[in-house]
Order: structure tokens, then sequence, then C-alpha cells
């Protein structure tokens, strides 16, 4: 006989300022405070053991437990559990013991982290009956809804600022939504998009739907836990656009601990931003508690949110963890773009050239120790922002197809240069 499927039901939810629970509902604000909602997991519920989780699928899911939803995921059920490559040169480069990447570069289907986002937020929206899904994106995100939508059947709209790398329109486009550039910067997307969730009653993933959705980035901490054989690294460095993701690995690692699952202390979470849009970190390096919007004016759009929602969170966080944030310039993240595919053979996009050149900012300024395991987010592929490297490629050379042709290559390249 069939197996009957449990319907997937989401979790209710509680605001994080002043703990006022909410029933499950695309909400994502406090009705009482104004404060962000976030899942609320039954105490008593039952949570699986190391062996248990290792006897499932490889993907996100294989964690359920901690995800919002009582019952079982029906879409999008292949993303997660990336690679984590260990990188011995940038060890060296960092002065620590280890370093390990966390290559979201390769996650499935769009080659971004905002894959495990988007394949929990739109379980959200099919669970609560929205036939249409959306959301305001900086590139990643956009083609993450458009093409999980695309496979669960769902309509989508799409909301981009006008000026997205060309790469990351024709990869949100190629799914056939509904695209859609507004005239200003994410921002002023974002405050659009809250008004057409309101008006629609369209799920926005990362409007009403967000506290169903920003759960699904606390999977980057349970695999970076469970692929080092369930123990922590000793700091983590991740970039930083809305803040959230900073909060959700402390989160994720949190929940590991009080499960049992490890035994050791919280990793320091430090943060990555461009110069050119560094607000949360401008905020940690002043000390005061007051985030100051900023006009984004770098290459690394994908992390520029001048007004981000979780900052100050993500500043509480790397404080309390003992962590700290720096910003780069354009130079220097495309330089940690190379340093990166030279040294380890990923090609990332300009917000893991801004993770790898903030870890070397990081240690310059003496964060790390000699005996630091440094874990480094990287979360989205280099395919997706081209032209931030095509200007310090130098051309391949154009030949006959001669033996000699090749030599004299060879030659030139075993000269010293003058």
């Amino acid at each position: 006989m069939p197996t009957t499927v449990e319907k997937l039901t989401p979790l209710p939810q509680h605001c994080k300022l002043c703990g006022a629970e909410q029933d499950a509902a695309p909400l994502a604000i406090c009705e009482h405070c104004l404060g962000p909602l976030e899942p609320l997991y039954p105490a008593g519920r039952i949570l699986p053991s190391r062996v248990e989780i290792e006897g499932r699928v490889p993907s996100l899911w294989r964690y359920r437990e901690w995800l919002p939803f009582e019952g079982e995921p029906l879409l999008s059920l292949d993303t997660g559990f990336t690679p984590l490559v260990e990188s011995p040169a940038l060890a060296t480069q960092l002065g620590v013991a280890r370093v390990w990447v966390k290559n979201d570069s390769v996650s499935h289907p769009t080659l971004s982290f905002k894959d495990r986002v988007v394949a929990t937020g739109i379980n959200a929206a099919h669970a609560f009956g929205l036939g249409i899904v959306g959301c305001a994106s900086t590139g990643n995100l956009a083609n993450a809804v458009a093409a999980h939508a695309a496979r669960a059947k769902l309509g989508a709209w799409i909301f981009i600022p006008e000026d997205l790398e060309p790469e990351k329109v024709l990869a949100t486009a190629v799914y056939g939504p509904h695209l859609v550039r507004v005239k200003g910067t994410y921002d002023d997307v974002n405050r659009l998009c809250a008004q057409l969730a309101d008006r629609f009653g369209w799920g926005m993933l990362n409007v009403n739907l967000r506290g169903y959705y920003g759960e699904g980035s606390k999977t980057v901490a349970f695999e970076i836990a469970e692929q080092l054989g369930w123990r922590l690294p000793t700091a983590v460095v991740a970039p930083m656009a809305g803040g959230s993701l900073v909060t959700k690995l402390r989160k994720g690692f949190t929940e590991f601990i009080d499960a049992g699952l490890l035994l050791d202390e919280q990793p320091r979470i430090y943060g990555a931003q461009a110069s050119g849009c560094a607000p949360i970190v401008r905020m940690l390096e002043r000390g005061g508690g007051e985030l100051i919007p900023e006009i984004p004016q770098t290459i690394a759009r994908s992390i520029a949110i001048g007004n981000p929602a979780d900052g100050r969170f993500a500043v509480d966080v790397m404080r309390k963890s003992g962590g700290w944030a720096a910003a780069v310039s354009d130079a220097e993240l495309v330089a940690g773009i190379r340093l990166l595919a030279e040294s380890t053979g990923i090609f990332t996009e300009t917000a893991g050239g801004v993770t790898v050149a903030a870890a070397l900012a990081l240690a310059r300024q003496g964060r790390f120790t000699r005996d630091d395991e440094v874990v480094l987010c990287i979360t989205g592929n280099g395919l997706k922002t081209t032209d931030a490297v095509r200007e310090v490629l130098q051309p391949a050379p154009l030949i006959e197809a001669k033996v000699r042709a090749v030599a004299a290559l060879i030659a030139a390249a075993l000269s010293p240069s003058i």
C-alpha cells in the first residue's frame, strides 16, 4: 500500500526582541514591537544522533529537525551539503594552522549560498498556499528564487536594482520569471517589495517569509561541524550583506552544542564587507549601538546593502564570540578572488573575494593565532561576476600551430623579467 506523506506545516514564530508569540503565517514583523520574528521550535522535539544524520541523503534536509517545519519537505530536496576544502596555501598566507573553504560556489542548483535559504523559504510559501513567490535581490537570490520557483511550478516576481551585473540578470531571466529592474539601490527595491507583499499577498521570501527563509542559513554551520568530524573550527569568516549569515552561523553552532552533538567551544565569528558599503563593520568599529545607513559604491553588488536588516544582531554576535570584522577595497577583493583561484582552485564572485581579502586584513591585525583553524565561507560562483577580474588578467597569446611557437613562449616564461 502507498504510504501517506505527512503534510508540511510551518512552525509558529516568536519575536527576537520582546518574545511575543505568533501563529504560523507569512509574517516577519512583530505586531507588538516591530521586532523580527523567527521560528519557535517545540521544546520536547526528538533530535537525531550523529549516526542518524550521517545515514541521511546529503542535502540540507538531513538537518530537518532544526528547520522550521513539522512534516516532510516537498520542494528543493537536493540543495546543500557543499564541499569543505582544505587550503594549506591559504593557511600559510594567514599564518594559521589550517584553513578550510566552505564552497557554496557550487551549491545546487544556482551556484550560490542563496539556494539554501530559498529551499526553506519556498517550502514555507507552498505550505501557506502561496502560488506566487518573489524577492528583492542583489543578484544571487534572484537566480535562486527564479530557479526553485520554476521547478516547483510557482509564479515568480523578482525585483532587482537597475545596475546589477549582466551575468546575474541573464541567469535569472533564463528561468522565465517576471523580472523587474528598479531605479535605485537595493534598499529602494526592498521597500517596494515589502509594499508588494502586503498589497498582493505574495510570498516574498526575504520579506514576509524571512523568518522561515533565514533558517536555511544555519545549515552552513551544521555542515561545517559534520564535515570536520563533529568538531568546530576556532574561527569563521563570512561575508555580510544584510548580516543574517553571521547570526545564523552562531545560531547553528549553538543548536548543535545544545543538542549534545558537539563538545567544542563556539568559534569566533568574523564578518567581511567591501569598504564601499560597510555599515556593519563601521558600527562595530565605532563601538556604539547605532547603525548608519550607507549608499553603496562597490563592485561587490551581491553584498551591497546600505541599511542591513540584521546589522545590529550581526555586531552583537561578533562581539560576543570574540570575533571582529574588516572592510576591504575593490582592488583588494579582486586580489582575493585571484588568490583563492590560484591557491585553492575555486573561482568565486566578488563577495568571496571580500571574504578572502578580509581574512588577510584580519590576519595583519593580529586577529588570528598560529593555532587557529579558520573556515572561510565562499558564497557564490565567479562566473556570476566575470567583469570584476576581466581587466586584471593578461590576455592569452595567439600563436601559429607550431612547436617552435610554443618553445618561444616557454623561453619567454623562463627568462627573468627585466
